[in-house]
This record gives C-alpha cells, sequence and structure tokens, in this order.
C-alpha cells in the first residue's frame, strides 16, 4: 500500500465528509458511478492511514429502487434521512433526456433548491448542471455542461455565463463538470480540494486515469466540431489549413483566396456559418494540432511552436494560457504518453 503523505490541513478532519449523490429516474449510471469510485477510493487510502475518509450515499426524494438510463436498477436512501446531517457535498447526476427527467422530477430540484445552501458545496456531473440551474444555484455564474447541450443551456437558462470547453468550472461552491466521464476529473478535483495532490494523485493511478485534465481543456475536437456545424462548406479549407500550419501566413486573404471568395465576404460568411472568425479558427487549430504533437511526440517546445505556426514558444505559451488555461510545459506533463 502506497503512504498518504499527511501534509494537507484537511487530513486532520475527525469525522468522514458526507456525500450525497442526487438519484432520479433514468439518470446516466456512469454520472453517478464514475465519481462515487473516485471518492470510494480516495477513502480506502485515508482510512489505511487512520484518517477520515468520505461517507457516501445515493439518496431520492421518497428512498428505494430507482432505474437507470442504461437499466440498472439502484437502492437510494430517502433525503428526508439527512434532514439533520451536516452534508459536505451535494452531487446531482445528470441524465441523456435531462429535460424530460427534470420534468418528471421538479420535486427534487426544489429540495436542492433549499438544501444547498447548507451544504459546503453543490456539483452536478454532466446534464445535471441542468437540475443546479433549474433550482436557481447558477444564476450570473460560469458553468460547464456537456457539449452537445450547451446551446441548450444558454437559451433556457441566458443569465449562465456556459464554458463549452471547460472540463469542469468551479464557481465559488457550486461545481459543474461536462460530459459524462468529466465527472470523474470532478470528483479528483474535489479529492485534491479536500485532502491533497497526493492522495488525488494515488486515485487516479488506482483507476489508470490522469490526475486532472486543464479545467480548460476541450472537450472534443475543433475540427470535427466544425465539421458537425453549417462550417462543414469549409471542410476543404480546414484540412488544408492544418496540413499548412507552419507557414505564419494563414492570413483573412490566404485563406479567402484559397477558396475563391473576397476577404470581406469570405470573413463574413466563415463567421456565419461557424461562428467564430477566420483568425480564432487558424488558433484552435493550431493549439489541437500543438496538443497532439506535445501528447504522442518528443520534439521540445520550440520545435512545436515552429511546426505548428506559432512562430515562438513565448506566444505559443501565451495561446494555450489564453485556450486551455495551462502552459505547453504542463500540458505536456499531464498528458505524453
Amino acid at each position: 500500500m502506497n503512504e498518504v503523505p499527511n501534509t494537507h490541513p484537511d487530513l486532520a478532519r475527525e469525522q468522514a465528509r458526507l456525500i450525497v449523490f442526487l438519484a432520479y429516474p433514468q439518470m446516466g449510471l456512469l454520472d453517478l458511478t464514475g465519481a462515487q469510485t473516485v471518492f470510494w477510493a480516495a477513502s480506502r487510502y485515508m482510512e489505511s492511514r487512520g484518517l477520515p475518509g468520505y461517507t457516501l450515499h445515493t439518496a431520492s426524494l421518497a428512498g428505494g429502487l430507482i432505474q437507470t438510463a442504461e437499466g440498472l436498477v439502484v437502492d437510494t436512501l430517502p433525503l428526508r434521512d439527512f434532514a439533520d446531517r451536516p452534508i459536505d457535498t451535494l452531487i446531482a447526476p445528470g441524465a441523456p433526456e435531462i429535460l424530460q427527467a427534470m420534468s418528471k422530477s421538479l420535486d427534487l430540484v426544489a429540495w436542492l433548491k433549499e438544501a444547498s445552501p447548507d451544504a459546503k458545496r453543490t456539483a452536478s456531473v454532466c446534464s445535471g448542471t441542468f437540475l443546479l440551474a433549474e433550482a436557481g444555484l447558477l444564476e450570473s455564474r460560469r458553468a460547464a455542461t456537456h457539449w452537445k447541450m450547451c446551446e441548450v443551456l444558454k437559451e433556457r437558462y441566458p443569465s449562465i455565463e456556459v464554458d463549452s470547453d471547460a472540463i469542469f468550472v468551479k464557481h465559488g461552491s457550486v461545481w459543474t463538470s461536462a460530459g459524462v466521464s468529466a465527472g470523474i476529473d470532478l470528483a479528483l478535483a474535489l479529492v485534491e480540494e479536500d485532502c491533497g495532490r497526493d492522495v488525488a494523485l494515488l486515485v487516479a493511478r488506482e483507476m489508470v486515469v490522469f490526475l486532472k485534465r486543464p479545467g480548460g481543456q476541450a472537450q472534443y475536437s475543433q475540427l470535427l466540431q466544425s465539421q458537425t456545424l453549417e462550417g462543414a462548406a469549409f471542410d476543404d479549407l480546414h484540412l488544408w489549413i492544418t496540413q499548412n500550419l507552419a507557414g505564419e501566413n494563414l492570413t483573412v486573404e490566404t485563406l479567402a483566396q484559397r477558396v475563391q471568395m473576397s476577404p470581406r465576404n469570405f470573413a463574413r460568411v466563415y463567421k456565419l456559418k461557424t461562428g467564430r472568425t477566420p483568425a480564432k479558427a487558424v488558433e484552435v487549430l493550431r493549439v489541437e494540432a500543438a496538443r497532439r504533437l506535445l501528447e504522442e511526440s518528443e520534439r521540445n517546445i520550440d520545435q512545436i511552436s515552429r511546426l505548428c505556426g506559432f512562430g515562438d514558444e513565448e506566444r505559443m505559451r501565451l495561446t494555450f494560457q489564453r485556450n486551455l488555461g495551462v502552459s505547453p510545459r504542463e500540458y505536456r506533463s499531464r498528458f505524453s504518453r
């Protein structure tokens, strides 16, 4: 068994932290169990050294059996059992058909609205963000959810600043995460906050996952995203850009000439079809190419910066910070194979 260094101030707590997962019909199974496994593993490491870990419960309004979207049935406790117990963290899993599931669980949303202020933290996994939003917990806050549901979240709750790229977002005492497996990243971040990096790293190694994907790491390929939108009209152009990133002169004029349009008309149509400017498109494609090289190659960062058209390492560093919230060196340390 690996040692758990007693270096984090919260390790001196005398009682286990109570975490309550909110259950409702048709919730996503991995949304629930992914995060639960992280906290369970963390507790094993903590308790093996005589330190408090977590007490985990899955609860629904009335208790009893709840069927998940995948068909597995989960036994739950009634939420009234926790009326007088101090809850450290409330976690709301998502559901594949969240709007339909939520419409049938409005009493649970009302309970969440009342209980959240008394909990130390409230969190959501995947589309569980909608439950927090419906409860009024995300007003004027930044939040994440599954990338397929970002536009729906924006339209339904316009006061929320929806971060469509983030793996997870912490805004005060409220945490939200992106799609499905991002709940594992969220739980690891919560464990790191509670127990320190060493414990979180031990859990990540046991589960064979990264300790932490940056909160700003894109949820999916920018190139694939452009192919699923109206921007598919520019598929050939995007492919050409990815094959010519080393050339720093990927200007609007150059791209417009490639598709045989005037620069002004090209810039207007491209923004209309893809939702971003040509310059921003080139930037995110450079970042994506650099990410792959950082993960898979042994080239140094200066070489990668030139191959991807950044020009120099400093410009690449600034671009990574702007888009991913981490430096190229930090990214490589987390994701290099």
